[in-house]
């Protein structure tokens, strides 16, 4: 409990609140419910093994039980103010912002002191206040802006006696808090941004930062947004939609940084590796918003892959294994039809696998799963249209040697000006699958059948196997337990 939260009323829930529950459970203090789950309003706090905290129903609260909670909150404050013994109060824990800075860099604060009219802001027809050129840096301390007598000396816009301009600047947060604004409008020289610019194109749909943006930039992007929205500039009061929140580089247990000096030489990988090695790794060690640790050896195993791809194509495209159309595999690798539509299924597979982990930034399984369409190839045989597919979802992680490669195979233009590839859902569907068998929940044998297959074929098949017979016979069948195309499970007793 803490005494300067809120009005500094201790308050304690134990039912309610999992912490304050597992504190009077250890200390004997009684529990009371007050809010029940709607299916379950007998519920007695004494056979509670967590506090409940989610939305339900009120009880043991005199006029408001059988009140959904949400609803209750409203009823009740609007009592205690109906007595006199409480008010409405909506606390902000947005803190004060101090936004001057004593730099040169940075918006000059629009403001005039006059020994008459005292602070004065700068009108707009006189805006923007702009940097001075003759501005001296000593290192000194204080504003560099104090130097520059051309700036600081000027006329109040209200008397038009002698005033002094403010030598600090604005906060960089001041500019970076709207500058998507700004980006739908960039050469407008009239104002801040255009209306119909910003309608057209906010809000951002994805934006992508720092673990240290989110308390920070992004509250203050949020509160400039929704006070430009309040004053009619523009129509979202939320600046973006979509967050990814990226994670750090860790190398030796700690955070990578100069400061630490376990910074990694970008040259000396690019040198050794390859700067698409380089991109392969950061992408393929974890996922996007987690910590990554760097390794060596991970660094040696996306050389290795893009090796085998490179390998893979070179040697399609020698004169025993050319490829001879869009569909056509090479002699070398598969002879017969049955290969070449195992090859064409695998690849629409992986594009509609990719296609869903890129639009959900799950970069790090998007690299297995062409690892895993580079080794199918390499163990079927590659057609044309497999290698193109292969390379179009290679390029946004590795684009050089995918540029390459896509001119060895003698398409036109640049690689990286192709469309997406699409995958055909009817060239997906498996036309088999493997069910698990298990006996007792152990699993004893599995079946292939047609993909589709209902209970009672796939009872048939597995009934028919020798092993499943080995803990079946002579024994009860109790139960058959069935998961379309997952799980046949045997419960047998004897």
């Amino acid at each position: 409990v803490l005494m300067g939260y809120g009005t500094g009323a201790v308050m304690a829930v134990p039912t309610h609140d999992q912490r304050d529950f597992e504190f009077a459970k250890q200390n004997g203090l009684p529990l009371k419910l007050v809010i029940a789950p709607p299916d379950k309003l007998d519920l007695k706090a004494a056979d509670m093994n967590e506090a409940y905290v989610e939305d339900g129903v009120m009880i043991n609260s005199a006029q408001f039980d059988g009140l959904k909670s949400p609803e209750a909150l409203d009823r009740i404050g609007d009592w205690l103010e109906s007595k006199k013994v409480g008010k409405w109060q909506v606390n902000f824990k947005l803190r004060d912002w101090l936004v001057s800075r004593q730099r040169y860099w940075g918006a000059p604060i629009p403001v005039v002191y006059c020994d008459k009219c005292g602070i004065v802001p700068v009108p707009k027809d006189q805006l923007p206040v702009i940097l001075p050129t003759d501005v001296k840096f000593t290192g000194q301390g204080g504003s560099p802006l104090a130097s520059s007598r051309s700036f600081i000396e000027t006329k109040c816009p209200k008397c038009g006696g002698n005033g002094k301009r403010e030598t600090d600047t604005l906060d960089t947060f001041n500019c970076s808090s709207w500058y998507y604004l700004r980006y739908t409008d960039p050469k407008n020289s009239q104002e801040p941004f255009g209306r119909d610019k910003a309608k057209k194109w906010m809000p951002v749909d994805q934006y992508i930062g720092g673990i240290e943006h989110a308390i920070l930039h992004l509250l203050y992007s949020r509160f400039f947004t929704k006070v430009l929205h309040d004053a009619g500039w523009t129509e979202c009061d939320e600046p973006f939609t979509n967050l990814l929140t990226q994670g750090m580089v860790v190398k030796d247990g700690a955070k990578m940084s100069k400061s630490k000096g376990n910074v990694v030489d970008p040259d000396y990988i690019i040198e050794r590796y390859g700067a698409d090695t380089a991109r392969m790794f950061i992408l393929f060690a974890s996922p996007p918003e987690r910590e990554l640790e760097w390794s060596d050896a991970g660094v040696e195993g996306c050389y290795r892959l893009l090796g085998r791809v490179w390998r893979l194509i070179s040697e399609s495209l020698e004169p025993a294994n050319k490829l001879r159309g869009s569909n056509d595999l090479g002699n070398r690798d598969v002879q017969s039809q049955v290969s070449l539509q195992k090859v064409i299924k695998k690849t629409h597979q992986t594009i509609k696998s990719v296609t869903e982990d890129v639009e959900k930034f799950s970069f790090n399984t998007v690299i297995a799963k062409l690892m895993e369409l580079v080794n199918f190839l390499n163990e079927h045989g590659a057609s044309k249209e497999a290698l193109d597919a292969l390379l179009l979802m290679l390029s946004p992680f590795a684009p050089h040697i995918a540029e390459e490669l896509w001119q060895q195979l003698g398409n036109q233009g640049s690689v990286c000006r192709q469309m997406w590839p699409v995958y055909d859902p009817a060239l997906i569907v498996e036309s088999e699958m493997t069910i698990p068998v298990q006996v007792n929940g152990k699993l004893r044998d599995t079946v292939t059948l047609p993909a589709g297959a209902d209970q009672e074929t796939v009872k048939n098949a597995a009934l028919g196997s020798e092993k499943i017979k080995s803990f079946t016979s002579g024994k009860e069948m109790v139960k058959v337990i069935f998961v379309p195309g997952k799980l046949l499970n045997f419960v047998v007793k004897g």
